[in-house]
């Protein structure tokens, strides 16, 4: 089918392009004419953390508001107290300019509202907004900068914090064009042809406008943010660009060995193509499996890339033949053309092109393999010993989401959360909110506030506040440590035990929440569904690898690269930007721990890439196989003809990868460098290393698989030997020839 598939879109190359320019432009229109796309909303259903938010959401509508909000914390010049008549006056006028501020509801007076520290040096307002953060407006901000430069004037310390408090924003180029470029650079020393360069990124572009341009046209209907795109282009420049670039290498392979035009776009659809379509659905597996995580922003996030790999799949094999139609001889290189664009060559003479292809010098991809042959012991050892050294730092693997205290000290966020953990104690920056359902809520808050002033590791106890009908109260709860430390997590696990007795005994429903809580919870969540995850995107995968490569162990051992090479990029991700190794070169501010989110979303991308290139460079040496090769000689096989190429893609989806370090968000750059790393590593070492090792010794065993379970399998010919065997006989020989001769 992807035969006649690349036949039809090389003969029919105008018709092709014409309908993927129209899919593209209708793709745009849409996505301009859409409603913007709905903010980012964070929810985890079935946490207490989540139960509680929906609670007060209903019981309490007015605290639950979305509007913005900025906390202004000041402190008093040396050796006096912010209560001072001098600085209470600049508080006063500070608070004024805040509230007649452009779309400010509220300031809060610090000195009526008992927002002042102990030591009477420090205090804070907070400023609430009737919009929403991302709606905050400039002229908003550039108010609440001027309020605050005004009281610095007037001797005050001022820093600000909150989402309403824009995030600075570090110089910086296009992520996408640093990529590209290098991208564009690697592909013109692969091919020595701008046109076969040029075709991978243009049909990359091409894939990734459709699906970029669908998923803003859906955005308001599905639910969509704008954040869901950055995985979703990051994904689809790499595959897309990789999928183009093989199909396109198979046709110059092709059109060495004698082929028509027509039939080497036929052949190379027909073989690479099926490569692609596989690669592409273990990435589509891997990305659409984060549903099981059950977390909303993450589900979505996955099907859009996976919606987006699919796209760069469909380009790959109608879009690419149809411009190599357009160019059928200037993707090939220079001294090339014109030995291949003479008179159509006849199957004896395309046997023979092969043959002296066959004897030529073995290019660099035949003599590493044959290296790795002759000592594969050895290559295996230190393979895996290099990458478990690497992943040692995993087994050290902190998780935690980004907040205030993480971000660079030199930012207003970070010092106004300093300020406040040393005037009003450390745990202030991370309260709990303890939420009562009950029939007399008040009745059993106070009861609740009374057990809570007992706990250890509890620092401050707010009032109750009921609400108007009296069935749900809050109690906030201030801890003695910071909200990242282990103590709290700690402290939530125990009095969510210890209120849920209170809460049998009263007939209630205690609930334990706030930011922090909601922190721990999303990590437990995601660490919780990290083996289903993995069952399931491993399971599947193997399932597809086994009708790939008819083989039990081939599948096995794609399967435990992969997890050296995750380990071994998760491990340096630790290293640099937990531990701060190299932090100056990467860009890392502050240490931390990792986000939560990094994790699961690593393993499914990198999963599916590193199935792409098992599939790629395996399904290379599998078709040398069944043609005859010995296993050994079928890895040289494999390596020859698809070592380059897959080089070449790994440096590509290495570099897309490494061009999104120079973005501002932390998790955008940490992910763009685990993934890059995750790629070298696996390439590179997995690969063209372990991979190569373990044929030597496994030996013909490699594509053992029962016979009762080989008559069962549909035969899915990735190798292409059925197409190679219709496409030998006589008759289809003979047909193809007057086809190409009559056109």
């Amino acid at each position: 089918m992807l035969y006649r598939i690349g036949r039809f879109a090389f003969r029919r190359r105008g018709l092709t392009v014409l309908l993927w320019l129209l899919v593209l432009v209708g793709a745009g229109v849409a996505a301009s004419s859409a409603p913007p796309p709905p903010t980012d909303t964070f929810s985890m259903p079935g946490t207490q953390s989540q139960k509680a938010v929906d609670l007060l959401k209903e019981k309490f509508p007015a605290a639950s508001a979305d509007g913005a909000s900025a906390r202004v914390v000041v402190r008093a010049p040396s050796n006096q107290k912010i209560s001072n008549p001098k600085p209470k006056k600049n508080v006063a006028a500070l608070v004024e300019d805040l509230s007649k501020a452009p779309q400010v509801v509220a300031a809060s007076d610090p000195f009526t509202t008992g927002a002042v520290s102990k030591d009477g040096t420090t205090a804070y307002t907070i400023v609430t907004y009737k919009v929403a953060a991302l709606k905050v407006s400039d002229k908003a901000h550039d108010a609440l900068s001027k309020a605050a430069a005004d009281a610095r004037a007037n001797g005050l310390r001022v820093e600000m914090g909150g989402d309403a408090v824009p995030v600075k924003q570090a110089a910086g180029g296009s992520s996408e064009s640093v990529g590209i470029g290098v991208a564009a650079l690697i592909l013109l020393v692969t091919f020595g042809s701008l046109v076969a360069a040029g075709m991978p990124l243009l049909t990359a572009v091409v894939g990734v406008g459709v699906g970029i341009s669908a998923i803003g046209a859906l955005g308001s209907t599905l639910g969509l943010s704008s954040t869901t795109t950055t995985l979703a282009m990051m994904i689809g420049l790499a595959v897309g660009i990789d999928y183009a670039l093989f199909i396109v290498s198979r046709y110059r392979a092709e059109m060495a060995e004698g082929r028509q035009r027509e039939e080497a776009a036929g052949r190379a659809v027909g073989t690479a193509g099926s490569a692609v379509v596989f690669a592409g659905l273990t990435v589509v597996v891997a990305l659409a499996g984060l549903a099981v995580v059950n977390v909303p922003m993450l589900t979505k996030m996955g099907l859009a890339a996976a919606g987006t790999v699919a796209i760069a799949v469909l380009v790959a094999v109608t879009l690419v033949p149809a411009l190599l139609g357009f160019a059928p001889f200037k993707v090939l290189r220079r001294r090339d053309r014109k030995r291949i664009a003479g008179k159509p060559l006849s199957g004896r003479q395309r046997r023979k092109a092969a043959k002296r292809a066959a004897r030529q010098r073995p290019n660099l991809g035949a003599r590493w393999a044959s290296f790795v042959m002759r000592r594969p012991v050895i290559v295996l050892l230190f393979g895996v010993l290099s990458l478990g050294a690497v992943a040692a730092p995993a087994t050290r693997l902190e998780l935690g989401l980004p907040g205030e205290g993480t971000m660079a000290p030199d930012t207003t966020q970070r010092k106004a959360y300093d300020m406040l953990s040393e005037s009003f104690g450390p745990g202030f920056n991370g309260p709990l909110t303890v939420t009562v359902e009950a029939h007399d809520a008040k009745t059993v808050g106070k009861d609740v506030a009374a057990k809570l002033s007992d706990e250890p590791g509890v620092a401050e106890v707010g009032s109750v506040t009921p609400n108007k009908a009296g069935d749900t109260a809050i109690v906030n709860v201030v801890p003695d440590k910071g909200p990242t430390d282990d103590k709290t997590k700690l402290l939530v696990k125990n009095l969510r035990g210890d209120l849920a007795r209170v809460g049998r005994v009263h007939g209630a429903e205690i609930l334990v929440s706030g930011q922090t809580a909601m922190f721990i919870d999303f990590s437990k969540t995601l660490s919780d569904a990290l083996l289903p995850y993995l069952g399931l995107v491993v399971g599947l995968a193997f399932l597809l690898l086994i009708l790939v490569f008819r083989s039990f162990l081939v599948p096995l051992k794609a399967a435990l690269g992969f997890l050296l090479s995750v380990s071994a990029a998760l491990g340096a991700v630790v290293a640099i930007f937990q531990w701060g190794w190299f932090a100056d070169i990467v860009g890392v501010d502050q240490p931390g721990p990792i986000m939560s989110t990094m994790p699961i979303i690593m393993i499914g991308v990198v999963f599916g890439l590193a199935m792409d290139y098992e599939v790629f460079l395996v399904t290379r040496m599998r078709e040398a196989y069944v043609h005859g090769e010995s296993s050994r000689q079928a890895v040289v096989t494999g390596f020859r003809h698809g070592g380059r190429v897959v080089s070449a893609a790994a440096l590509i989806m290495t570099s897309v990868f490494s061009g999104f370090i120079t973005q501002d968000n932390v998790f955008v750059r940490m992910i763009g460098l685990g993934l890059a790393l995750a790629v070298l590593f696996d390439a590179f070492v997995v690969r063209m290393a372990i991979v190569p090792a373990l044929f030597a010794v496994l030996g013909d065993r490699a594509w053992w698989l029962p016979k009762w379970l080989d008559r069962m399998l549909p035969d899915m010919d990735v190798e292409g030997e059925k197409l190679s065997r219709r496409l030998a006989a006589p008759r289809d020989l003979r047909a193809a020839r007057d086809h190409e001769y009559s056109r």
